[in-house]
C-alpha cells in the first residue's frame, strides 16, 4: 500500500465493514487450530501480569481481545470498522469496544502495561510505521509490554472481493528484522522473535512472524 495520506484508513475500514460476519466466523475456525499462536499469547499475558491495562489495538471481532481476557488481563479493544465492534460487542459482551484509529490514540501518556497489535499493522504503509509504534511507545508505561504479529514477506497480498463482496484490500508483508530495527527506534527492546513456518492446511503462503518488545524508560 503505497498511501501516506489518511486515504488507506477509510479503505481498511471499507473492506472490513463489508466482511466483518464472515471474518468472525473464519477467525475463529482460525484461531482455534493455532496452538503456538494461543501459547505466545499466554506468554504475553505472564509477561504483563497484574501490571494495568492492555489495549488490542485493530481488535477486529474481539477475538483476541477475550482471549487475552480469560488469562485474566484487564483488556479493552480498538478498532476502525464499527461492523467488526458490533460482532465483538455482541460476541463478548462483558468487554470495552471503542471506534478510533491506533495512529491516533485517544490516551494519555504511559497509561497502559500492554499493547498488543494483531496483525493490525499490517494495512499501514511503511513510512506510518515509524509514527505508529511511537504512538504505542508513548501510551505505554516504561517496562509496558508490546505484541505484534504480522506475516513475513516483501510484497504485499491483494484481496479482491473476498467472500463475494466488492471491496479489496492489500495486506502488507513485512520482515521481522525491519520491524525490530523500527521498534528500537522507537523507544523499545526487543524480547522475543518468533518466527513459524506456513500452515497449508490453514490456506498460508508466508511465514507468520510474532515480536515481543518492552518499553525502554
Amino acid at each position: 500500500m503505497t498511501d501516506t495520506g489518511t486515504d488507506f484508513l477509510a479503505t481498511t475500514r471499507t473492506f472490513y465493514d463489508a466482511i466483518a460476519e464472515e471474518y468472525a466466523e473464519l477467525a475463529t475456525r482460525v484461531f482455534a487450530a493455532q496452538p503456538l499462536e494461543r501459547a505466545l499469547l499466554g506468554t504475553y499475558a505472564e509477561l504483563v501480569g497484574g501490571a494495568g491495562e492492555v489495549a488490542d489495538l485493530g481488535c477486529g471481532t474481539g477475538l483476541v481481545t477475550a482471549h487475552l481476557a480469560s488469562l485474566g488481563l484487564p483488556v479493552s479493544g480498538l478498532d476502525l470498522s464499527a461492523s467488526m465492534l458490533a460482532v465483538a460487542r455482541r460476541e463478548h459482551p462483558g468487554l470495552r469496544f471503542t471506534q478510533g484509529s491506533m495512529l491516533d490514540l485517544d490516551l494519555p501518556d504511559g497509561q497502559l502495561a500492554g499493547v498488543v497489535s494483531w496483525y493490525s499493522s499490517i494495512h499501514t504503509p511503511v513510512d506510518r510505521l515509524p509514527g505508529l509504534f511511537a504512538e504505542f511507545a508513548r501510551v505505554l508505561a516504561p517496562g509496558g509490554h508490546l505484541l505484534l504479529a504480522f506475516q513475513v514477506g516483501d510484497a504485499p497480498l491483494h484481496l479482491d472481493q473476498p467472500f463475494g463482496h466488492p471491496v479489496a484490500l492489500d495486506f502488507e508483508r513485512r520482515r521481522p528484522e525491519r520491524m525490530a530495527e523500527l521498534l528500537e527506534r522507537a523507544g523499545f527492546a526487543l524480547w522475543s522473535r518468533t518466527v513459524r513456518e506456513p500452515d497449508e492446511t490453514l490456506g498460508e503462503s508466508a511465514p507468520q512472524a510474532f515480536l515481543i518488545a518492552v518499553r525502554r524508560p
